[in-house]
């Protein structure tokens, strides 16, 4: 046995894994962006979830990769964990694709989509002519990659030596445990079954022309294949270590789920074995005379078989997945917690899809925690409670950490292969991101002013109450609803939202003329002028921000009045010369 054709084909293993790579993260940019929609809104109940993931798995090419990016989406509450199940079924039927495309045996025209994919690639401008020649590119290096193992393989058939190797492992509980071992390494059951099929392909070959035994047999295959499926959950199960209770639920019921398919469909194989045949196995060989086809069948009936098997029990899995992994009674999540808790480096270096996703997610975490601390901050300021104002200066440091934390994960995230629309998303995520912050400095200021008027013992007349009170319902009403606006791409509230911004821009401009009025008629103190004036430019700043973010979903065509960049503001001014305006 030639060591040399041991190496070809392990570079050719190399370059189907690497072609396998190619081709999922070029069909994730072209079709990631709309993945999340698709399955939100594709998913309301199990039959249709497990068509969605029959259909994502073939067009990404992997159903790791959308296994993974489901338990993500479960993890940023994106999906439920009986949508979840769903995808994770049909991701299994949707995966057995690749196989029976290999069988095909197209190999003779990888030259060809290698040629046109890297002229696409190199020498056009425009990216989704790219992204077209980087899928034909990963298309073309797979397929190539089981030609160049076919040469060697065939060497390798024919080798004495090399039979008796394959034999030590016609045990099916060892075929069953090589096949599991080898998907836990590759993470990736389409690439094993890729070189299932390249050897079935070639072995057989050297069969029918010089009558050589085939080294490996259909039953020994056929267990490999029940070790693949089971393998293909070791990835998934770590993705999901560090994602909250729903996604290990998730991530458990695919490796229960591919565990019991694969013992009842081991078991029946078993069961019907006769000396010399074997019921269920024959009938594949009797009704496909190819080798490599009878192999992709198999593949392709087992995991629809187990689907139709477990399909009718998805609410109790369900029930038992939720005993399995119980949320504990101590075990609420704290919205203030000084960390990230959806982008975890995990998620964001498996799939660029997923990663856009949780930065979504964790910016509403974040704009979540802001629009409250606003309240408290506002709370604190009519209470007159200090300790409020100390809770909101200190729950600042946890947005200022998320700020900073958001930032360097959005530009790790924006140097990977993004599509179109993705790339856009995370570019307008930069400019919410320092809005929210933003808003938070503004609530920061206040609680400040609350601690400043208990110290000073300075006291606001009642009618400057009730309009700070007004204008305070107001930006806090914006506030949540352009964060809901954010969150949903409701694009019906955005009207209501600018009619709020220009409502608080009205009432900012009467109130500090008011606040003049009364300063001249020495009915107002003159010391709480300035921190009157200074609390209706933080809600008028926090409502620009709140139009920014509102406006997130549509076309960047509107100028939205940032206060921070556009010249000085009617109210800014009045506020700015108060002192000189109640003198006059």
């Amino acid at each position: 046995m030639e060591l040399s054709s041991i190496f070809v084909v392990l570079g050719g293993l190399g370059l189907l894994l690497y072609g396998m790579k190619m081709l999922s993260a070029g069909l994730e940019m072209v079709a990631g962006d709309s993945l999340q929609t698709i399955l939100k809104r594709s998913t309301s109940n199990t039959f249709l979830a497990v068509l969605v993931g029959i259909i994502a798995t073939i067009v990404l090419n992997s159903s790791t990769l959308v296994t993974i990016i489901t338990v993500g989406f479960v993890n940023s509450k994106l999906l439920t964990l009986a949508q979840a199940i769903g995808v994770i079924m049909g991701a299994n039927v949707g995966t057995t694709f690749s196989a029976q495309l290999i069988a095909f045996r197209i190999d003779t025209f990888a030259p060809v989509f290698i040629f046109i994919g890297i002229i696409m690639y190199l020498f056009f401008k425009k990216k989704a002519v790219k992204n077209i020649g980087y899928i034909m590119l990963g298309f073309g290096i797979l397929f190539f990659s089981i030609g160049i193992m076919g040469g060697p393989l065939r060497e390798l058939a024919r080798d004495p030596n090399f039979g008796s190797i394959l034999e030590t492992i016609s045990n099916p509980i060892f075929a069953f445990a090589v096949g599991i071992a080898l998907t836990a390494i590759t993470q990736s059951s389409s690439a094993i079954m890729g070189l299932l099929v390249a050897m079935q392909i070639n072995f057989s070959l050297v069969s029918h022309t010089y009558g050589v035994p085939n080294p490996l047999s259909f039953e020994t295959s056929a267990f490999i294949i029940l070790g693949t499926n089971v393998g293909n959950c070791v990835t998934t199960l770590l993705a999901s270590i560090p994602a909250s209770r729903d996604s290990k639920r998730a991530a458990l019921f695919h490796a229960f789920y591919s565990i019991i398919g694969a013992i009842v469909f081991g078991a029946l194989i078993l069961a019907f074995s006769r000396e010399d045949s074997n019921i269920i196995l024959d009938w594949f060989t009797s009704t496909w005379k190819d080798e490599a086809r009878q192999v992709a069948m198999f593949h392709t009936l087992f995991n629809v078989a187990t689907l139709f098997l477990l399909l009718p029990f998805v609410k109790w899995l369900t029930i038992f997945m939720q005993k399995m992994v119980p949320m504990q009674e101590n075990e609420t999540q704290n919205t203030f917690e000084k960390k990230l808790i959806y982008l975890d480096d995990t998620a964001t270096m498996l799939s660029p899809t997923l990663a856009v996703a949780n930065a979504h997610s964790e910016i509403c975490r974040m704009g979540k925690i802001t629009s409250e601390n606003l309240s408290l901050a506002l709370e604190a300021f009519f209470e007159k409670s200090e300790e409020k104002a100390n809770k909101a200066i200190e729950n600042e440091k946890v947005i200022n950490f998320l700020y900073h934390s958001i930032s360097a994960k959005l530009v790790e995230i924006n140097n990977k292969a993004l599509s179109e629309t993705d790339a856009e998303k995370v570019g307008k995520m930069f400019k919410i991101l320092s809005d929210i912050e933003r808003i938070g400095d503004h609530a920061e200021n206040i609680a400040e002013y609350t601690i400043s008027v208990r110290e000073r013992n300075l006291k606001f007349s009642d009618t400057a109450i009730d309009e700070l009170r007004l204008l305070s319902g107001l930006t806090t009403e914006v506030i949540t609803k352009a964060l809901y606006i954010y969150r949903t791409e409701d694009k019906t509230q955005i009207p209501d939202a600018e009619l709020l911004e220009e409502e608080i821009d009205k009432l900012s401009k009467e109130f500090i003329e008011n606040h003049v009025a009364r300063l001249k008629s020495e009915i107002c103190n003159p010391k709480t002028g300035v921190l009157f004036t200074d609390i209706i430019i933080d809600l008028e700043r926090s409502a620009d921000h709140a139009h920014n973010i509102a406006f997130f979903i549509l076309p960047a065509k509107k100028d939205t009045n940032n206060a921070i960049t556009n010249p000085i503001s009617a109210t800014q001014y009045l506020a700015k010369n108060i002192k000189s305006l109640a003198k006059k």
